[in-house]
């Protein structure tokens, strides 16, 4: 019996994927070897990666003038990445702190130029977004945004319109929604989260940024070496870019990103109609408007009932639901591939816990 996976990452993965590549995994294409055994510069392997490209950009439905590369490291590279291929001397970069990694994101970015707190909602415990454009103070080169904050449960649902391109974060929300194209310079994400194990991030640069990007850095730490190279500039996360590939042709039959969008609003919106049905016992500290629909955070009436939730719900075979260890509470991640089957097991076991111990 699968597990019900609510763990914030990495990811739970469509059981079709998993079986594929569990049948795959021997002799992938009649090559008698696995994909992580083979060369990566093999035509087996090149099919695969240049699939998982055109199909991540057309699940994202990403314009022409954007280029999709797929760089080792996750998010956390991105976060220095970022600034140091964007800024040049005299730029500065503006940042949205509206949880735990648009704070992470600043700080890693301080070390490669000049940035700032445009916004920061740590005054607020990290329960809002921005209702208005932060302002920008000239010579500012880009506004970076986390569209999802994993650990606080927070959604950017409408992006600001600055006078400068956005940058993103998108780990924890990628490909569950539109992406507003003509805001962005650049969108990133881990793939962990939605997509594939982890291992490496997706980025989107558009080409305009693309030709101002500093060349004065490591190979490796450039985007257009990336770009100019199809990410086979090196030996590439082939086990995840196999994977994601196969997760990007399910979400293209199931029908691509508003499919997507649909479904994660459903799920979402039965755990928080479970919490707020349940009289106080589940309490959301997240503003409605911008309750993440793929981190539901919550909080028990005390610590030992929570503790009492967390264990039962481990015996039902219900994993990952604490929350993060900086905020404590619990957790459940809807991401991508996790069924609805499960998120309705997960409903109904919230309203009997809540029935059983409601006047403890």
């Amino acid at each position: 019996m699968r597990a019900h996976n609510f763990g914030a990452g990495p990811c739970t993965l469509p059981l079709e994927v998993l079986e594929e590549a569990k049948e795959e995994f021997l002799d992938f294409a009649g090559t008698g070897m696995s994909v992580i055994e083979m060369s990566h510069r093999s035509p087996e392997y090149e099919a695969v990666h240049n699939e998982a490209l055109q199909l991540a950009r057309q699940v994202a439905e990403a314009p022409d003038d954007f280029e999709v590369v797929f760089v080792q490291g996750g998010a956390t590279l991105q976060f220095a990445m970022v600034a140091m291929n964007l800024l040049r001397s005299g730029e500065k970069g503006a940042y949205v702190v509206s949880g735990s990694w648009g704070k992470r994101a600043l700080e890693d970015a301080k070390p490669h130029g000049e940035v700032y707190a445009a916004w920061d909602g740590e005054q607020a415990g990290y329960t809002t977004m921005p209702e208005s454009t932060p302002e920008i103070t000239p010579g500012t080169r880009y506004l970076h945004v986390t569209s999802n904050e994993t650990i606080g449960g927070i959604r950017m649902v409408d992006f600001p319109r600055a006078e400068v391109p956005l940058v993103a974060d998108m780990s924890s929300d990628y490909l569950s929604r539109p992406i507003e194209w003509d805001l962005f310079d650049l969108v990133y994400g881990g793939v962990q989260k939605n997509l594939a194990p982890a291992g490496m991030a997706v980025v989107y640069i558009r080409q305009r940024a693309l030709e101002n990007a500093r060349r004065d850095l490591g190979s490796y730490l450039r985007y257009d070496w990336h770009a100019e190279s199809k990410s086979l500039g090196n030996t590439p996360a082939m086990f995840p870019i196999y994977l994601m590939g196969k997760v990007l042709r399910r979400f293209v039959a199931a029908g691509g990103i508003r499919a997507l969008e649909k479904q994660a609003a459903e799920k979402a919106g039965l755990i928080y109609q479970t919490i707020d049905r349940s009289e106080g016992f589940y309490r959301n500290p997240v503003g409605e408007k911008y309750r993440s629909h793929m981190n539901v955070v919550f909080r028990l009436p005390e610590p030992s009932l929570e503790a009492l939730f967390l264990k039962e719900a481990e015996s039902r075979r219900m994993i990952g639901l604490k929350g993060h260890r900086s905020v404590g509470g619990c957790r459940a991640s809807l991401y991508a591939a996790l069924p609805m089957d499960s998120v309705e097991v997960l409903s109904e076991f919230m309203e009997e816990f809540a029935r059983s111990h409601r006047a403890l």
